[in-house]
């Protein structure tokens, strides 16, 4: 067992639309630390100008890192070492002592795309949400909302620790707020906000720099149904003045730890007095750091969650 994060680019499947059932590909698999299997699988995308993958098998400290080529020429000893040195520059302390390892091996696109397909399970969140994907056919139950969504950005489906930690607490606080509002700050595929208009959360605002994510979690909205309900943005979180915006009941950050800190502010006063705040994607040892900084400002520690390297918390502001 293990959880797979995904990286597509907006409409586009995890296979290039040039491979055919019995079209030959090739597999790039890179065998990196776990604690990498984000920023690797952005950079080997950004590299292949393909979807990218990471497999990360539970009882080990490793993931595997692929994407698939339908061209051999498209993967050269050159870009094996294009890539591990963006990596070293990046995380010079992570890789240091690292043993490399890059695999290309030619497969047929269909064992591929069925073999992808069974990594991705169902997904219940509490009593009342169910997230699985397209292609699988089980039913909710009375109680559950359902949301459908394929594989794709980073962090996309809810399968990795810190989406299901900010899954799990917005599904458990709207019980405990009245009438609830939400922001979901550097939204990626959606589905926290998504999941919020599902639960009955009123207004749902998600923003991103990124315009593929801004994209892809419009049509994600728009296939659950959810497009009038949520309002999808582009804007850039370092650029937005601190003292202004509307403010909302709970706020998600699922952000980097170098920009939760710098930009604690900004952030906040999005926050009603009393509301709730999910700080999630934070490295176990960068979380005092975020914890402190935020603390400064006046949160209050409710609830933290720990899976693996990867350190979630839950803050509220006085009322």
């Amino acid at each position: 067992m293990g959880v797979i994060i995904g990286l597509n680019h907006p409409n586009q499947s995890p296979m290039s639309s040039a491979a055919t059932k019995d079209t030959p590909v090739w597999q790039i698999s890179i065998e990196v630390p776990k604690c990498l299997d984000e920023p690797v699988t952005e950079l080997l995308s950004a590299l292949l100008e393909q979807p990218a993958s990471a497999y990360c098998p539970l009882e080990s400290d490793s993931a595997i890192v692929s994407a698939f080529i339908t061209e051999r020429s498209q993967w050269s000893r050159e870009r094996n070492h294009q890539l591990k040195r963006q990596v070293l520059e990046f995380f010079p302390g992570e890789t240091r002592n690292q043993n490399w390892k890059a695999t290309c091996r030619k497969i047929k696109a269909n064992d591929w795309q069925e073999s992808w397909k069974r990594h991705f399970k169902p997904l219940e969140i509490g009593s009342r949400l169910l997230i699985k994907p397209s292609w699988n056919r089980r039913k909710p139950r009375k109680s559950q909302s359902l949301i459908v969504l394929d594989p794709g950005l980073s962090f996309g489906t809810g399968q990795h620790a810190t989406t299901r930690f900010c899954l799990e607490e917005i599904e458990r606080l709207q019980s405990k707020l009245n009438h609830p509002s939400l922001l979901d700050v550097g939204t990626g595929s959606g589905i926290l906000a998504i999941a919020a208009a599902k639960l009955g959360y009123i207004p749902v605002k998600a923003f991103d720099f990124d315009p593929d994510s801004v994209t892809v979690t419009r049509d994600n909205a728009e296939s659950n149904d959810v497009s009038d309900l949520i309002q999808v943005s582009r804007s850039d979180l370092t650029k937005l003045k601190p003292q202004t915006g509307t403010k909302y009941d709970l706020v998600c950050a699922n952000l980097m730890h170098d920009l939760l800190k710098s930009h604690a502010e900004t952030i906040l006063n999005r926050l009603k007095p009393g509301g709730y705040l999910l700080l999630a994607g934070i490295l176990t040892e960068q979380f005092p750091a975020v914890k402190e900084c935020f603390q400064r400002l006046g949160c209050k520690q409710i609830k933290t969650q720990i899976e693996k390297e990867w350190k979630s918390g839950s803050f509220q502001l006085p009322a």
